[in-house]
């Protein structure tokens, strides 16, 4: 469970939540894929519900606050920022989910030792930039973080996990589906750099 304190409006909490059952999704479904733990990744798989209802609720609750709310200026942009950081984590979810499908039939059993280790490494570089992105959302002030570090490592383990794909040490089915998770460790990382971006551009919260 994230340590992050989301404080604010009801919005600003529900999108807390959104950053904290992401990031468990992530690190849920590595565990599952990894472990060989099929009931995690079937668990992973049922909370995409939840974070997919909560992502509307919040969605329609945004508008509703446009429509009816009369909103100052600095009011509105930090609505609207809020409005494209809502797909950014919603797509996330999805790539949480895909990666937990895959353990749910036993991949990560017939991926090659090295190729474990190099997702192992992914979702570690990868839940970093996930907290480093939640606590500066959380934080309230829109503080500027860079994340190019992280996101070049992450880039760098996606050619190794594909490099080693070529390498044929692995049956092509399983082949196939690692290129796919390095595809999806490697966009969570842009999504984590994408929200960076979009907190960084978002007026701070009105006060009471």
């Amino acid at each position: 469970m994230m340590d992050v304190l989301f404080e604010g409006s009801p919005v600003d909490r529900s999108v807390g939540q959104l950053f904290a059952l992401v990031t468990e999704a992530l690190a849920g479904a590595t565990q599952a894929l990894l472990r060989g733990e099929a009931a995690l990744g079937s668990a992973v798989i049922e909370g995409d519900r939840l974070i997919d209802e909560l992502t509307s609720d919040v969605e329609q609750t945004v508008w509703d606050q446009i429509d009816t709310g009369s909103p100052s200026a600095d009011e509105l942009r930090r609505l609207i920022g809020i409005l494209l950081i809502l797909p950014e984590l919603e797509r996330s979810a999805d790539l949480a989910k895909h990666i937990a499908q895959r353990a749910v039939f036993n991949l990560g059993a017939e991926m090659s030792p090295l190729s474990r280790g190099i997702v192992q490494r992914m979702t570690e570089v990868a839940l970093e930039m996930w907290k480093a992105a939640a606590d500066a959302f959380g934080a309230q002030i829109s503080p500027v973080i860079n994340l190019d570090e992280d996101d070049e490592e992450i880039d760098i383990l996606h050619e190794r996990l594909t490099g080693e794909v070529a390498r044929g040490a692995m049956p092509t089915a399983v082949a196939a589906q690692v290129t796919l998770l390095a595809r999806f460790y490697e966009r969570l990382g842009d999504h984590a750099v994408n929200l960076a971006s979009r907190i960084a551009s978002l007026p701070p919260p009105a006060t009471a």
